[in-house]
């Protein structure tokens, strides 16, 4: 179904929920995927506020996903980087390293795992060595409150470099990985291991005019931003375009999303960050940023790019 022949026909003007049942219906025609068309989705958790392993493997199914790589929580702890404990469980309930192996190993044709850690902890290091030895393949989702050119993120990176594994940050100004404006500090220091940016502050940062405080923009795209910069300007930056934050950054200006897109096609990566069980309809953002990649692609080349073959190759999968 084209939605917009569809809007124009009944004469409706854009809007929410006009845009919500047409990605919805799109995100049903396109999913399940056929088997030449595999999906793989680099953003998920288990326990994710309460949601059972059972409904999350259902999820991820019905999403027509057929590799999902599950990212651990650090140990619950009160200290500042977890603002006193209360963005324990990367503020979601999320499960940590052995929820996530043990049910990567249950499915090991529908999952792999990452490894995690409370950034600043002393034994930080060595806790990511136990699961990066035992099949990790990726560090993250780091979510911690720290400085994200700070001696804590070099100590994971380190141990990243020494794996050679990715990792997974996410942006929050004022909250997480703080001051992204300095964040090619931390790459220029590590150019050999590759970063993954997800969230708000990550997110917003596309549009050269960004307000950091804002955490879900609406206004149109003015390119140039941090983000476009770090993506284009480093080999070892890529972006994570799972959760809220990944589908407005597209949504807000559909027009600049083709060209991002385009420009970044070999640097952005499809997840979901989804908590919901259905898998599907306009409540599930993880279906709707796979049909929002598939509607904004320019063509199946780079649709095929965000959605499995950068993964693939970032993760030797």
């Amino acid at each position: 179904m084209n939605c917009q022949r569809q809007i124009s026909r009944r004469r409706f003007l854009v809007s929410g929920l006009v845009g919500a049942t047409c990605m919805a219906t799109h995100a049903e025609q396109k999913a399940p995927n056929s088997p030449d068309e595999p999906v793989i989705d680099i953003h998920q958790h288990t326990n994710y506020l309460f949601r059972s392993n059972k409904k999350l493997v259902d999820h991820q199914r019905t999403m027509g996903v057929s590799t999902t790589l599950l990212l651990p929580a650090g140990r619950p702890v009160n200290r500042e980087s977890t603002h006193q404990g209360k963005s324990n469980g990367l503020a979601a309930k999320t499960g940590g390293n052995e929820s996530v192996m043990l049910l990567a190993k249950q499915y090991p044709d529908d999952f792999r795992f990452g490894a995690n850690e409370v950034t600043d902890l002393p034994g930080a290091p060595k806790e990511l060595e136990k699961y990066l030895k035992a099949g990790a393949v990726v560090i993250g989702e780091q979510k911690f409150n720290v400085d994200c050119d700070s001696p804590h993120i070099w100590k994971i990176a380190e141990v990243a470099r020494e794996y050679n594994v990715p990792v997974l940050m996410h942006f929050q100004h004022n909250a997480y990985n703080k001051g992204i404006e300095r964040f090619h500090r931390t790459l220029e220091k590590f150019p050999t291991v590759k970063f993954i940016g997800h969230a708000q502050t990550w997110w917003g940062n596309i549009d050269k005019a960004h307000k950091q405080e804002l955490m879900y923009p609406k206004t149109k795209v003015t390119p140039g931003g941090i983000t476009d910069k770090l993506l284009t300007d480093h080999p070892n930056m890529y972006g994570d375009l799972s959760a809220g934050s990944g589908l407005n950054s597209m949504l807000r200006d559909e027009e600049h999303a083709r060209e991002f897109l385009d420009r970044h096609r070999n640097k952005l990566l499809y997840g979901s960050d989804c908590p919901d069980a259905a898998g599907r309809t306009a409540g599930c953002k993880g279906s709707v940023i796979l049909s929002t990649v598939r509607r904004l692609s320019k063509d199946n080349t780079i649709e095929r790019k965000i959605l499995h073959d950068n993964a693939r190759k970032l993760f030797r999968l």
